[in-house]
């Protein structure tokens, strides 16, 4: 496990995280657009939350919704894949109207 994010992993998690909420946002009438991002360490684990509005009856992406698959849809893939590098985990979940991406990675203790 490394111990210092690299410049290109914080990139991927925090350029997919808002690249996926904006997609999403832009479908929303403009009063209905929010996009919260949240960092936080607790003991040993740096928390990052991100939230975005959706549609009605929307659910956890599995893909793209856009024409071109074959360059598309690998966003919350290549998040878990820069977390998992450093021994930590992504979940997902929409709820009330509400997409959340949850976070956690381990981080070296501040002593």
């Amino acid at each position: 496990m490394e111990h210092m994010l690299q410049p290109l992993d914080i990139s991927t998690i925090f350029g997919n995280a808002l690249d996926n909420a904006i997609e999403a946002s832009v479908k929303l009438p403009e009063e209905q657009r929010l996009i919260t991002i949240k960092g936080s360490r607790i003991h040993d684990l740096q928390i990052i939350v991100v939230e975005n509005n959706v549609l009605p009856g929307c659910e956890v992406p599995a893909g793209t919704s856009k024409e071109d698959t074959f360059l598309h849809g690998f966003g919350l893939t290549n998040i878990n894949a820069a977390v998992e590098k450093y021994g930590g985990s992504c979940s997902t979940k929409v709820e009330n109207g509400m997409f959340r991406l949850k976070i956690v990675i381990p981080v070296e203790s501040a002593s």
